[in-house]
């Protein structure tokens, strides 16, 4: 993973992630759906066209679980932007 990029303000955190193999909005919403099921996960926005996923979190999320959900979902999580 590259440097940590989790921005706290208040009580949230907010991680942009980089996920390969997206390509529509249909990968966007696999993406999105996964990932909204972990604990404590607000907001999930995914854009295939950059294929960067933004998670606002209550904390900063375990790596190992979006990679999971990534996985999940059908593609790669490649690391934080």
């Amino acid at each position: 993973m590259s440097a940590q990029t989790d921005t706290t303000q208040g009580s949230v955190t907010t991680t942009v992630y980089k996920v390969s193999g997206m390509s529509c909005g249909h990968c966007e919403g696999a993406v999105s759906g996964e990932i909204s099921e972990i604990a404590g996960v607000g907001s999930v926005r995914a854009v295939a066209a950059t294929g960067e996923v933004t998670v606002v979190s209550e904390a900063p999320l375990d790596d190992a679980a979006v990679r999971a959900a990534v996985d999940e979902a059908g593609f790669e999580l490649v690391g934080r932007v």
